[in-house]
């Protein structure tokens, strides 16, 4: 049997959200500073710049992390990686080179709590099956269900992606259950976008994730080079179908 003291009753350590059997917890201050760091670390608080950590408590069920994520477990966990053979493992090789994703990440099962790594980027809990599957901006995978399916799909019309500075693939997951990602906004600062077979037009990388229903392509603002001039933007990207977008408004 495993206890914890100055955990779940840590005063520093605030639950600020959960769902299922997830939970993100914020520390309140950074009380491990030197003298010269005081004064940043008391400003970077105010701000709203502060560690946090995902809490998994696992009843029997598997998570699979990003590779280098975990901090500790405790109970009876046991870790694996997330292949289903040879051919599994050669898609993800290649899948890994064509996004920031590593090619084989972890997965952990069992019975007891698995501790994530702290970041200072803000957690968000998405249930994908509301989603219909999801498709994510590189870098904001952290932890998801084992039961959900990861794949890698490319964009509609790579060649003005390229043109448009934009990556030519990307992280969709789909099926039933929780994924966890790192956000470099919070969640107060995201703009959730329903389209019911419309389209919206996005100039930067703004949107981080979308239902993988959408069709996204990266096209010319206006259809004439004129007309992108007069604007000035040149090229943008495009939203269309039915689903859900969240934006940031921040760069």
């Amino acid at each position: 049997m495993i206890t914890f003291k100055n955990l779940y009753d840590n005063v520093n350590l605030k639950e600020i959200a959960s769902r299922g059997n997830i939970k993100v917890l914020e520390y309140q201050r950074d009380l491990s500073v030197t003298p010269e760091q005081a004064v940043t670390a008391y400003y970077a608080s105010e701000m709203n710049v502060r560690k946090r950590q995902v809490l998994i408590e696992l009843v029997g069920d598997a998570y699979t992390i990003s590779a280098g994520a975990m901090q500790w477990t405790s109970g009876a966990v046991k870790m694996g990686a997330d292949v289903k053979g040879i051919g599994d493992l050669f898609g993800k090789a290649i899948s890994s080179k064509v996004t920031k994703e590593s090619a084989v990440k972890p997965k952990y099962e069992g019975t007891g709590l698995l501790m994530l790594e702290p970041t200072y980027k803000h957690i968000l809990i998405e249930d994908v099956g509301e989603w219909g599957g999801i498709v994510l901006e590189d870098g904001l995978f952290l932890a998801c269900q084992s039961k959900i399916q990861q794949k890698v799909i490319a964009r509609s019309n790579l060649s003005s992606a390229v043109l448009g500075g934009e990556g030519l693939f990307n992280l969709s997951l789909h099926g039933e259950g929780l994924a966890v990602l790192e956000s470099p906004v919070p969640r107060d600062e995201l703009v959730e976008v329903n389209l019911n077979n419309d389209e919206i037009r996005i100039d930067g990388s703004f949107a981080i994730a979308w239902s993988s229903s959408l069709e996204f392509r990266v096209e010319k603002s206006t259809k004439s080079l004129v007309g992108s001039a007069i604007s000035g933007e040149g090229l943008v990207n495009v939203y269309r179908g039915t689903g859900r977008i969240l934006m940031s408004l921040v760069d």
